[in-house]
């Protein structure tokens, strides 16, 4: 009889997909909405959570039913054009995030030692592209879940920072609505960097990775006994996402009963908010809040170079496994390791990554939408999933993300206007 799995066993794709969203670019995003905002946006949290779960669902559920990540379902159900349009967009939004990262994380480090971030940057890209390749996909699994711990950080700072629980609290239910291109700005920020790409391919491939451990078969091939898999995959989905949406709220609530309280409101970095809160909150605050980017970053730089490296390689039909040995999937190593590079090269080139990071929130907001949509049609689509498609209600749950997403986007590029 097989031994039944704890609950913290059963935790994975979900909880990582969901830690990794809090990557030093969304810190610095919610840092800046805390600083500019204060309390202000709080509730787009309370919206954009359900969106976020159910998406990252239907993300999970193609790669478990199908046993096929995001870009192998459009190459087999899709023209062409599109399955290309849909993975060069994600590259360059990936690369330019892996820039803004690498940075954040080799600012933070610098900020603790005093030595010239440049350094840093590309040793931490080195790190990550030595994980990835070198441990086997269970020891590298359990190494990403293990990292999740840091984002425990963040709720060390917010327990720090004298938050006015009452006000707070209150923020996240009602609405505080400011009729300015800035405010409408700072919305479609934080949906543009919660609900983002790059989490729908990692955790799909990341379900057809924990497919191929077990030696199982696609759920599409076995339905009478898919009920208590995809079960266990929603519960660690939600898990995951709640953990996302309540570090990115702390995170706002300590610099909006910091910064923004001390009327600093212009944050450009998630590197930059550690130092301003050092005044405000004290040093351990500040010691916290950078040991957490790079906890974070890397958790995240990981996710977002094999997210790339998996629709690629999909795209190419080449092995795409972080199970497999490096010479047998050569190809899938070299894109994790040149998009890595790529993005660790920011720094040497000159190029601003706070600049690189506004652009990446405009490709990854022009990218969400039609790839959500095209999730939602093969969720739909009985070829793909066979018996195993979509409920009507999570159905409906999911065009609703969609729908407001690319409201947020309209409203972006409208702001601009």
């Amino acid at each position: 009889m097989a031994q039944k799995k704890s609950f913290l066993a059963k935790l994975g794709p979900g909880l990582v997909t969901g830690a990794a969203d809090d990557d030093p670019s969304g810190i610095g995003t919610h840092s800046q909405i805390g600083a500019q905002f204060g309390f202000g946006l709080a509730w787009t949290f309370t919206l954009s959570f359900p969106l976020l779960a159910v998406i990252q669902i239907v993300a999970a559920e193609i790669g478990r039913v199908t046993g096929r990540g995001i870009a192998a379902n459009l190459r087999r159900h899709y023209p062409r054009p599109l399955m290309w349009f849909a993975v060069s967009l994600l590259l360059v939004a990936n690369v330019i995030n892996l820039g803004a990262d690498l940075s954040a994380m080799g600012d933070s480090l610098a900020l603790l030692t005093g030595v010239h971030a440049g350094y840093y940057t590309l040793g931490f890209g080195i790190i990550c592209v030595g994980l990835e390749v070198f441990l086997s996909y269970q020891t590298y699994a359990s190494v990403l879940k293990w990292t999740t711990l840091s984002l425990l950080a963040y709720l060390g700072v917010v327990a720090v920072a004298h938050v006015p629980w009452g006000h707070a609290l209150r923020s996240l239910v009602v609405p505080e609505f400011r009729w300015n291109s800035a405010y409408a700005t700072g919305f479609v920020a934080i949906l543009g960097t919660t609900i983002s790409p790059y989490l729908f391919f990692w955790q799909a491939s990341q379900e057809v990775e924990e497919e191929r451990r077990h030696h199982s078969k696609p759920l599409c091939v076995t339905p009478k006994s898919a009920g208590p898999e995809l079960k266990e995959i929603r519960t660690d989905t939600l898990i995951g996402m709640a953990v996302s949406t309540i570090i990115s709220i702390a995170i706002v609530f300590a610099t909006a009963a910091t910064l923004n309280a001390h009327g600093i409101t212009d944050i450009e970095s998630s590197a930059q908010a550690a130092e301003a809160l050092r005044p405000f909150a004290g040093n351990l605050a500040f010691a916290l809040f950078a040991a957490g980017i790079i906890g974070t970053g890397l958790l995240a730089v990981p996710v977002l170079a094999g997210s790339v490296a998996y629709g690629i390689t999909e795209m190419f039909r080449f092995t795409a496994s972080l199970d497999a040995k490096p010479w047998k999937a050569r190809f899938f190593y070299a894109v994790i390791a040149a998009a890595t590079f790529a993005g660790a090269s920011f720094d040497l080139l000159g190029i601003n990554p706070i600049k690189a990071l506004y652009w990446s929130a405009v490709v990854n907001g022009v990218l969400a939408v039609p790839l959500m949509a095209l999730m939602m049609l093969i969720v739909r689509n009985p070829r793909a999933m066979g018996k195993l498609i979509l409920s009507r209600g999570m159905t409906m749950i999911g065009w609703v993300a969609t729908a407001v997403m690319a409201g947020a986007t309209f409203i972006f590029f409208w702001s601009l206007l």
